[in-house]
Formats: C-alpha cells, sequence, structure tokens
C-alpha cells in the first residue's frame, strides 16, 4: 500500500531566514503534539581510521549557539569528535514525514555548563557515569551492576559529584536541512547553508 504523506506545503518561501527559528517552529510542534521522545538525534562522527560511525544520542540543550549532548570523554564518540570535529545529527520524526539534518563543528562545553546539567541527571544515571567505561570491553552484566553498587556505596552519604571524564559537546551549525515527506515521492527538501564568507545563511530547495 502507498505511502500517505503530508500535504503541507514546504517551500522556500514558507521558511523563516533564520534556521535556528526554522528548526525551533518544528521541534516546539512535536514537542507539543506529545511526540515520543522528539530530542533523540542520530549523531555521525567520522573515527581516525576514516569510518564514519553512527548512534542514537539525546538532545540535551537547544539554542542559537548550537546543539548540545553529553558523553563520556573517553567514549568512541568523543575520541572522535575530539580527532575530527565534524559532525552530523538527524532528527527523525516519522510519524509527521518530517525530517531535518544539521551538520556543523562540535567542541566541548564548559565545565559549568557540565557541571550543571550534571546535577540535573536521576542519582542512579550519575552513579553510573562514574561505573561505566563507555565503549570499553566489559566482562558481563555483573561486573557493571557490582561497579555500580561499589560507586553508590561510595557517595551514599554525599551528592554524586561529575566525572572529570564526562561532560558535553555543542555542535555549532553550518548546515540545516529540512525535509517535508510529500506525496509521489515528491518530498520538499529546503536547505540553509552558510555563504563562503559566513556572513550569511542561503536558503535553497533541493530535488527529493
Amino acid at each position: 500500500m502507498r505511502s500517505q504523506y503530508e500535504a503541507t506545503r514546504f517551500d522556500v518561501a514558507d521558511v523563516d531566514p533564520d534556521p535556528y527559528v526554522q528548526f525551533r517552529r518544528w521541534y516546539d510542534a512535536v514537542v507539543d503534539a506529545g511526540y515520543v521522545e522528539p530530542w533523540a538525534m542520530v549523531l555521525a562522527t567520522v573515527g581516525p581510521d576514516g569510518w564514519p560511525s553512527a548512534r542514537n544520542v539525546l538532545l540535551r540543550g537547544l539554542s542559537a549557539e548550537g546543539f548540545d549532548f553529553y558523553t563520556n570523554y573517553t567514549s568512541d564518540k568523543a575520541r572522535d569528535l575530539d580527532d575530527n570535529r565534524r559532525a552530523t545529527v538527524v532528527f527523525s520524526w516519522n510519524l509527521v514525514h518530517r525530517q531535518v539534518r544539521v551538520a556543523g563543528l562540535a567542541s566541548r562545553v564548559s565545565d559549568a555548563e557540565s557541571d550543571a546539567y550534571f546535577a540535573s541527571r536521576p542519582r542512579g544515571a550519575q552513579v553510573s557515569a562514574w561505573a561505566s567505561d563507555q565503549s570499553e570491553v566489559v566482562a558481563d552484566r555483573a561486573t557493571l551492576v557490582r561497579q555500580h553498587e561499589e560507586i553508590y556505596e561510595r557517595f551514599i552519604d554525599s551528592d554524586v559529584p561529575r566525572p572529570p571524564w564526562w561532560g558535553g559537546y555543542r555542535i555549532v551549525p553550518n548546515l540545516y536541512e529540512f525535509w517535508q515527506g510529500r506525496d509521489d515521492r515528491l518530498h520538499d527538501r529546503v536547505r540553509y547553508r552558510r555563504d563562503d564568507q559566513d556572513t550569511h545563511w542561503i536558503i535553497e530547495r533541493l530535488a527529493p
């Protein structure tokens, strides 16, 4: 059976001149509609060996300055970004037939920002940040559970501080692409890209 896409028109003439404002329109709409985890995004990086790598992460900070997520700084994704700052994230809101791709350069956020976000996390997640050597080989789940229990006992009478190897990255966009599904595979694609002097956004319609 043929998929039925949104009939909503989406063209260059319809968008805001600022891609961040346009992104917030779509993002806020799916949040307000009760979409399940609209902040989930696929993060793509490139390793030192040239192989691309992608995984789901959660958007944990959104502003005109960029898109923030948090991780262990010794993880595969962090190692990739410390070696090559180029990154892409993709938001797939399939139930409303929309997708947004954002590409840019990633940098670590400040210690103060990482501290503030870490303090807002549930205590169990804070303990896990200490207990898990993310991306490293682990013998079995029992080892993880034991390490978690040991860390929990260590901080049982105090707040859990942020591990020095854990914090955030901010991707500062230089490209946005908005995709709106349409019937007959004639989808709407609108791209924002920085001009050669990096002074303003160029808005273009792309063939589907």
